[in-house]
């Protein structure tokens, strides 16, 4: 059963996809510019940032776990990769957006190990671990703006195009592709949702629930440095705090999407249609001019109602 969740897209699924659809066509309304292929370009654009942290966030969260260390991951790997391509160095430019993969899978594996080892509760270890990970950088940077700027090949995955499709698009939905093979090809995604559903149970029929666990954590943190080495390139530069604004829409976007946070059911589809929608109605709410605060109070809200319809369906399943 576990391993149909993951190849077909239920309800749940489309259900932000038609909230786009609906968000599309009502802010027309207001702003008539949606509906232009440019603006339509860019928004898809935009949302590839959001959308990598997002696919990994994905399989942790189909764990039933969750990881708070998305911020510095995302933000080490795009100080990590500008301040190598800042060097002019050419080995080290070339190096830039591996050292910064590895950064982030790295990290990914200490989550791993804090929750399938010592068994630490996954929000209170990724929370320290990203805490731990904002100290070394103001150690490194002294609290400043680091220095370094972006690699042409960083800039030109955040802001090229393909035959007018915007390559950071492309590079969102390759990687997407990538793991829906991984998911539904392979043992990896009946076993993630398998821990989500009951990781004893799965761990005493054979599986190494550890591995799989640390597979997660991993792919999750290769998927939020990516993410940090896109919006580097974007904003051709690293910044102090770049990834703080990413936590709570990377969860909304998830949870939209139909993926259960307490694990076990979703799909990448869902969140694929989870960050679209997150996209777009940020972008509305910028064009109406509605401050963060509000913003941070909509996604909350939106998190809570989907929260709540999820317990209301278990329980009348």
């Amino acid at each position: 059963m576990s391993g149909l969740m993951q190849r077909l897209p239920s309800m749940d699924s489309l259900v932000p996809y038609i909230g786009t659809i609906l968000l599309i066509l009502g802010g027309s309304v207001f702003y008539p510019q949606i509906l232009g292929f440019e603006y339509l370009t860019q928004q898809l654009q935009i949302s590839a940032f959001l959308g990598l942290l997002a696919l990994g966030a994905t399989l942790v969260i189909l764990l039933g776990h969750i990881d708070l260390s998305v911020p510095w991951i995302l933000g080490g790997a795009a100080i990590l990769s500008t301040s190598l391509a800042g060097t002019g160095d050419a080995v080290l430019t070339a190096l830039a957006i591996p050292a910064a993969l590895l950064f982030g899978g790295l990290i990914g594996i200490v989550n791993g190990v804090g929750v399938a080892i010592l068994r630490i509760p996954s929000m209170v270890w990724t929370l320290a671990v990203n805490s731990m990970l904002l100290g070394v950088a103001v150690l490194n940077t002294g609290g400043f703006n680091p220095k370094g700027e972006a690699s042409d090949t960083m800039i030109w995955l955040a802001t090229g195009q393909l035959a007018g499709i915007p390559a950071a698009f492309l590079v969102w939905m390759l990687v997407a592709g990538m793991m829906a093979l991984v998911l539904t090809r392979s043992g990896f995604g009946r076993y993630l949702s398998a821990i989500g559903y009951n990781e004893k149970a799965t761990f005493l029929s054979g599986v190494s629930t550890p591995s799989v666990i640390f597979a997660a954590f991993a792919i999750a943190g290769v998927c939020s440095a990516l993410g940090g080495v896109l919006l580097a390139g974007y904003a051709n530069q690293a910044y102090q705090s770049m990834g703080d604004p990413f936590l709570l829409p990377t969860i909304a976007a998830v949870v939209i999407g139909g993926t259960s946070i307490l694990g076990g059911r979703g799909s990448l589809v869902g969140t694929i249609g989870g960050v679209l929608f997150i996209t777009l109605l940020t972008s509305i709410l910028s064009v109406m001019q509605i401050s963060d605060a509000w913003r941070n109070i909509t996604f909350g809200m939106i998190i809570i109602v989907m929260l709540l319809l999820q317990t209301l369906r278990r329980k009348g399943a």
